[in-house]
């Protein structure tokens, strides 16, 4: 039953901003669309620096601030047409929602105007901010996303086929991309204390800093909403709590993206030189011209942009051809953001799921729950019908069995009756209707078990707990590779680290000697993977631009797919046992030369950032627990750098009984300013795994002045 309507309730001071005791926006205004100006005004002044960058990526002008090092992202974004696609997609929303957007919009301008986009960066760069475009939002949302689903996990799998075989290509599976971590969980209420439903969750995202989530609240006589808003990016889309709904999400892992192997020409007629793509027809016209990227202290790069009929080319490939970049955002000029009104407004997990019918991209697995009881999971977004081999490998441009067929597959939806887990895994995910790859079941199997093991009724506590589960998934294989080595064949230093390793219980705790001479000797195994005879083919230069280089890292792409290659490498001709034990020697030299360092002293937070010259010194640091593979999932690069620089950007509880009750943490803190109180006054209680409350009542917080 949908609840009856009800005011919310207002603060005594009236419209305007509060803040609490930790800094964390309290926004109320009359109208929606107030609320959106106050809501862009907001992000402009808390997060100043960060919003900018954000508009500079997605108008491909980062290198004029920011030197020759930002030029490959710059040409990225400018020929994948982020801004142009940014631009179509506000212009095909709605007229309620674009005005919602413009007010957000105005908000950003307004700040600018009264002279508070002032951070210090900005001196430190020599730069400054400008007004914003009304579309300069949905951009940003692309920056955030572009690169987040499938498709430069395509490039690696095409210079493995070139340079080892196709039947290699499946060796560098995990059962997952690269870099997935974040989970989210709800308990039916009939599985709580209070009879009513929890959620509790922890996107994984870069370690950025200032932190890519805003926690705000937003409250206007329609709704009243507390959640995790993208900076520079109205509403709150991917986490939050109304005062009848709650929806968590993770990233579904879903392939929406392809890459076609483009073959072009040049034509010279009575009007000029045009470029021509070879497609399903045969020859067709392209639209092609050139944009000039300004550089800091060095010269103009002159970029040529092409878009075919398939998409905007992005990179030129090994073979001198080009690859370009399909994507649904781009084929239908939507992103979804005609669903972020209607999730604010929401009175119903139904009301959720209507409004979520609207969503685009990134594809998410979604957890709603609202107070009548009701909980549901489903996926949202749009999936593209195609070959499944598009999801593999780069597709031929002209091949009718490759294109796409305007039709998008049908994603799952369920009721809840006790517990639902999703953790990028492919049950959660909608399994091979949507993806060839999804996270390994670790995480999701040991959340569902931690919810399981709780005797009597689930609380807040019991939820929150298990963002701190460090209990390292796939420490059974590497057991048993351990227990299977012959200790006649290892030194005796060697043969100390195998026992003190298999007397270790697998948790990844920072406190942990034996945690961190497992890193040791992982990593130890990932460089000689790496260095291998039968992979030295994959050191060549894959041809493709630099932007793409995290995923064609070598030893990277080695230490994600490890298990696998312990269990397979045999195909290429590794003996997965001779190079355990002699990573065992490695490991043993090092723990020598480290004199027992814990696991929280080699896996510290790499915080991520872009702080130019002196503030760079601002980035805090902390020894951390969890790593790939656990529930707390701090992810690291083994082999490479033990230092975390993905991880939970942000953790929640939402209590659908109280919202009083409801909690959530970042990792850094309220304010975007190096120096502020509120810059990284949240970092000791997100070490330590515990939340701050959820304020509600308005009379317990600080209006500021207009």
């Amino acid at each position: 039953m949908t609840p009856a309507p009800t005011q919310p309730s207002r603060p005594a001071g009236g419209p305007g901003t509060y803040r609490d005791t930790w800094g964390i926006p309290h926004l109320w205004a009359e109208s929606a669309n107030e609320l959106a100006f106050l809501q862009g005004r907001n992000a402009a002044i808390d997060r100043s620096w960060q919003i900018e960058l954000e508009r500079w990526r997605s108008e491909g002008r980062t290198a004029q601030v920011l030197g020759a090092d930002a030029v490959s992202w710059d040409r990225f974004a400018r020929q994948a047409r982020l801004d142009d696609t940014a631009r179509r997609c506000f212009d095909n929303l709605d007229a309620d929602t674009q005005s919602w957007c413009s007010q957000y919009v105005d908000g950003v301008n307004r700040a600018l105007a009264d002279g508070h986009r002032d951070s210090p960066e900005f001196a430190e760069s020599g730069s400054t901010p400008h007004p914003w475009n009304p579309w300069t939002p949905l951009g940003v949302f692309l920056v955030h996303h572009i690169l987040f689903s499938t498709f430069p996990n395509k490039l690696f799998r095409a210079h493995v086929a070139r340079t080892l075989g196709e039947d290699a290509v499946g060796l560098f599976s995990i059962e997952a991309p690269v870099w997935s971590g974040s989970n989210a969980w709800a308990a039916h209420g009939s599985a709580s204390v209070s009879g009513s439903p929890l959620i509790a969750g922890d996107p994984h995202r870069l370690m950025e800093l200032p932190g890519v989530y805003q926690q705000v609240r937003l409250g206007c006589p329609e709704f009243d909403a507390v959640g995790f808003a993208f900076p520079g990016v109205p509403g709150l889309p991917h986490f939050a709590q109304t005062e009848h709904t709650a929806w968590a999400v993770t990233n579904a892992m879903a392939d929406y993206q392809d890459l076609f192997e483009e073959e072009l020409r040049r034509v010279t007629d009575y009007s000029g030189v045009r470029v021509e793509a070879r497609g399903e027809q045969g020859w067709e016209p392209a639209q092609a011209g050139t944009e000039t990227i300004d550089v800091r202290g060095g010269d103009q790069v002159v970029v040529e942009v092409i878009e075919t009929a398939r998409g905007p080319v992005i990179s030129e490939s090994p073979d001198g051809g080009a690859l370009s970049l399909r994507f649904p955002a781009w084929v239908e000029g939507r992103l979804g953001f005609e669903a972020l009104l209607p999730l604010l407004r929401s009175r119903s997990v139904s009301a959720v799921e209507a409004a979520l019918d609207a969503w685009v991209e990134p594809v998410n697995s979604v957890i709603a729950a609202d107070t009548s009881g009701t909980v549901t999971q489903f996926v949202a977004g749009l999936v593209p019908q195609r070959n499944p081999a598009n999801r593999r490998l780069p597709a031929p441009a002209y091949s009718a069995r490759h294109a796409w067929n305007g039709q998008y597959v049908v994603l799952p939806r369920s009721a809840v009756q006790t517990f639902a887990v999703s953790a990028n895994d492919r049950a959660a995910g909608g399994g091979d209707a949507v993806a060839m790859e999804f996270a390994p079941a670790y995480r999701a199997a040991r959340i569902r078990e931690l919810l399981e093991a709780v005797e009597g009724p689930l609380a807040p506590d019991h939820m929150q707990a298990i963002h701190m589960d460090t209990l390292l998934g796939p420490w059974p294989l590497y057991r048993s590779i351990l227990a299977a080595l012959d200790p006649a064949d290892l030194s005796r230093e060697a043969k100390e680290v195998r026992s003190r390793l298999l007397r270790w219980d697998g948790r990844m705790d920072a406190g942990s000697k034996p945690a961190a001479l497992f890193s040791g000797w992982r990593g130890a195994l990932v460089q000689r993977f790496a260095k291998h005879p039968s992979l030295a083919a994959l050191n060549d230069s894959a041809g493709y631009s630099p932007l793409f280089g995290p995923w064609l890292s070598v030893p990277s792409r080695v230490g994600f797919a490890l298990e696998t290659l312990l269990l397979r490498g045999s195909e290429l001709g590794i003996d997965a046992g001779v190079e355990a034990a002699a990573s065992l020697e490695d490991a043993a030299l090092e723990e020598a030369l480290l004199d027992g360092a814990s696991w929280g002293d080699r896996h510290k937070l790499l915080a991520v950032h872009l702080l130019p010259g002196s503030l760079a010194d601002a980035a805090p640091t902390a020894g951390l627990s969890g790593d790939t593979g656990c529930v707390l999932c701090t992810e690291s690069l083994p082999g490479v750098d033990d230092r975390s620089f993905r991880g939970p950007v942000a953790r929640y509880v939402w209590d659908l009984s109280e919202r009083r009750n409801s909690r959530w943490i970042v990792p850094f803190g309220a304010a975007g300013t190096p120096g502020h109180q509120h810059f990284a006054d949240q970092l000791p209680l997100w070490t330590a795994g515990q939340l701050a409350p959820v304020a509600t009542d308005w009379s317990v917080l600080s209006k500021e002045a207009s």
